[in-house]
């Protein structure tokens, strides 16, 4: 089966690598252009153009699906299935079903829950215990395609969205091996999705970042893990901004939100139900991010202090 792969973050990598391993000839790999990075602006590879470079699978980066080179290409191709795995390009009705089997999307939630473009992260901010990966055929519209293929994860109590991303990714190459085994032995079983059960992942902003620790420590404490790695949550101490990597829930409790109750070799801050979190990682503005015990060596803050808003 001749197959072009279209994806470009870490998350996809191991779909394309997956791809590979089981035999399966990828004709052709689909990426976004690459983009500057960093301070000095380096123009950087996208992960999966790296992958594929590395196997020596054609590449492309056409800059629109929609104005005729990207279809040009595939005639070319002549492929038989699209697999897209996080592309990051809304695909045409031309280039979804030109292959003889259409395009398959791996997501990372189980849907219908979950649709758009930050599902990892919504998951772990809304204090989900599982979410997963299906597969299904695309369509037209956003994560809206018949579904095929499930596969189930817990999120676990202090995991972060950065480490839910790691599992998913492994998750999405195993459910995509099954999926494409299962089309070509013709044992697949599409199922539409119920709209009224979905809900929708926007992408993340900075917006987020500010804690508010009048709600509850439970919300905090998902706040923090579901923007970790990025944009990360932040807080101010007095006249500094700090980002908050990683938390616990604490067994102290407290009366005001966001005092700190505890600075001995741990930040502990109420939170508005009166329990509290622990800070475990953070970071001053324009510093290196450092343990909370390391942090408190060289910087004071008073047990009775405030943590607000930020």
């Amino acid at each position: 089966m001749r197959i072009v792969f279209m994806g470009t973050p870490d998350f996809s990598v191991p779909c394309l690598e997956r791809l590979i391993s089981d035999g399966e000839e990828v004709v052709g790999v689909f990426t976004q252009p690459d983009k500057p990075k960093g301070r000095g602006n380096v123009v950087s590879f996208p992960p999966v153009k790296e992958c594929a470079l590395r196997h020596g699978i054609p590449v492309f980066q056409p800059k629109s699906m929609r104005d005729g080179e990207a279809l040009k290409i595939l005639e070319e191709l002549k492929p038989d299935l699209s697999i897209v795995v996080a592309y990051g390009k809304i695909l045409p009705k031309d280039i979804l079903y030109f292959p003889t089997y259409n395009s398959i999307n791996i997501h990372a939630s189980l849907l219908p829950a979950y649709r758009g473009a930050a599902p990892i992260q919504w998951c772990v901010l809304n204090g989900e215990k599982q979410t997963g990966v299906t597969s299904m055929y695309m369509d037209e519209g956003l994560d809206t395609g018949d579904m095929l293929l499930k596969q189930s994860v817990e999120i676990t109590e202090n995991m972060t969205a950065g480490e839910l991303h790691d599992i998913l990714s492994q998750v999405g190459a195993e459910v995509m091996s099954k999926t494409v085994s299962a089309l070509k032995n013709g044992e697949l079983k599409p199922v539409k999705q119920d709209g009224s059960e979905s809900n929708y992942s926007p992408m993340l902003t900075k917006e987020l970042c500010p804690i508010d620790f009048t709600k509850s420590a439970q919300e905090v404490h998902n706040q923090i893990r579901g923007l970790s790695p990025w944009p990360v949550a932040t807080a101010l101490i007095g006249d500094k901004r700090i980002k908050i990597h990683s938390s616990v829930l604490s067994s102290k409790t407290g009366k005001k939100a966001g005092e700190v109750v505890d600075s001995d070799g741990v930040i502990s801050v109420c939170c508005g139900d009166g329990k509290c979190i622990d800070i475990l990682s953070l970071q001053l503005e324009g510093k290196k991010k450092m343990s909370s015990k390391d942090f408190l060596l060289g910087h004071k803050i008073e047990k009775g202090s405030f943590l607000e808003r930020g």
